[in-house]
């Protein structure tokens, strides 16, 4: 392109109209501005026609995540989320292949009160296990709207230089209602993470409760969160969640909160003499730190990996992975049996008139129920 010569320098040709496509801007003698016309864009503020994402094959996205691509391992992670048929099958092949390089990494579950600062001690850690030269996966499970089933998916914004970080994959899903607030495809997105090489997965989860133990059945480690001075309003959530920690961790121990923090930790380690383990050889450990300041979270991933040596050794760390994929087995056994009862046609018919009644107080719950399982008869040989 020939160029108009001014202030010995070129600059753009002018447009049909005999005016330059750039403007000197007088913004005083410590700046040189130049403006130059936007270009005509499509409808979303590119310069070209969106071109949709070709499809992958499964030997694609298992090739990608294998080679650490972020790109392909998040669409992966995508595609095991769908409902979709179609996408539930190509997912199924997927996982099928990198299943070879699944196992390699220590899963820990995160769970605490809302407050307690979950994300910023997932943030501290993080940055110290990069620094260490581990690569760190977060699946952090943001609570969904009863109504409008929508999640707010912040935490990238919680972990804002951890995000940043090529060391560290951060992926918010919904919970979309699934108990314990742990998303339904966890464990596929577990395996995902770890063909793709990450050596440390955390899955935080969104907030406790009595049934806020679905995370304990796909994790190693389970640390619980907690806080100084919660107060009697956190007992009746507490028991349930404690019964099945493998560590208590009150955070938040600095400034004039430290003494509060240390004498929490002794009363939930006097409190845990009264428990069984849940892990074999393990005694569950109360521990204090600071995400803030960074206090005691070395100390905390010190007591992590002493977990592991001595769950290795002896054999439970093996034995909880075997059970956990036996757990699995049976959950989506149970979804599958769910999914076909409810797309059988006769049953799709008869289920409205059974809802009316009941809801009318005209057919006791019990025998509405019975009678929708004799509708249910499929053919021989039937497969879903």
């Amino acid at each position: 392109m020939s160029g108009n010569k001014g202030a010995g320098k070129d600059v753009p040709e002018a447009d049909q109209a005999g005016r330059p496509d750039w403007a000197p801007v007088d913004a005083g003698p410590q700046f040189a501005v130049r403006v130059v016309r936007g270009r005509a864009t499509g409808s979303r503020g590119s310069s070209a026609p969106a071109v949709p994402r070709r499809s992958l094959t499964a030997a694609e996205y298992a090739q990608g995540v294998i080679g650490g691509n972020r790109t392909i391992l998040a669409r992966a992670i995508t595609l095991v989320e769908s409902n979709a048929e179609r996408h539930r099958r190509l997912a199924r092949e997927v996982l099928a292949r990198v299943l070879p390089h699944t196992g390699g990494s220590v899963r820990i579950g995160l769970s605490g009160v809302p407050g307690a600062g979950k994300s910023s001690l997932i943030e501290t850690l993080g940055n110290q296990l990069v620094t260490q030269g581990k690569r760190l996966a977060v699946l952090a499970v943001d609570p969904s709207s009863t109504i409008t089933r929508g999640s707010i998916l912040g935490d990238k914004t919680r972990m804002e230089t951890l995000a940043r970080n090529r060391a560290c994959f951060i992926r918010p899903s919904p919970a979309g209602g699934n108990l314990g607030g742990v998303a339904r495809k966890s464990r596929e997105t577990i395996l995902l993470c770890e063909a793709a090489g990450y050596d440390v997965i955390v899955v935080e989860t969104v907030g406790v409760g009595q049934n806020e133990v679905t995370v304990r059945s796909m994790v190693d480690f389970f640390l619980l969160l907690l806080i100084a001075g919660g107060g009697d309003e956190l007992q009746g959530i507490k028991k349930g969640v404690i019964e099945i920690a493998d560590a208590l961790v009150i955070n938040k121990a600095d400034g004039d909160n430290q003494a509060r923090a240390a004498i929490s930790r002794q009363e939930y380690a006097m409190a845990l003499g009264y428990l069984s383990p849940i892990t074999r050889g393990w005694q569950t450990r109360a521990h204090v730190c600071s995400a803030r300041t960074g206090m005691g979270v070395a100390e905390l991933w010190r007591m992590v990996q002493r977990f592991l040596e001595i769950t290795r050794a002896n054999g439970f760390f093996a034995e909880r992975r075997q059970a956990q994929s036996v757990e699995w087995f049976h959950t989506l056994l149970d979804d599958s049996l769910r999914d076909l009862f409810r797309r059988d046609p006769v049953v799709a018919a008869r289920l409205p008139d059974l809802e009316r009644a009941v809801a009318q107080g005209a057919y006791l719950v019990p025998d509405a129920v019975d009678d929708l399982l004799r509708t249910f008869q499929p053919a021989p040989g039937r497969r879903s």
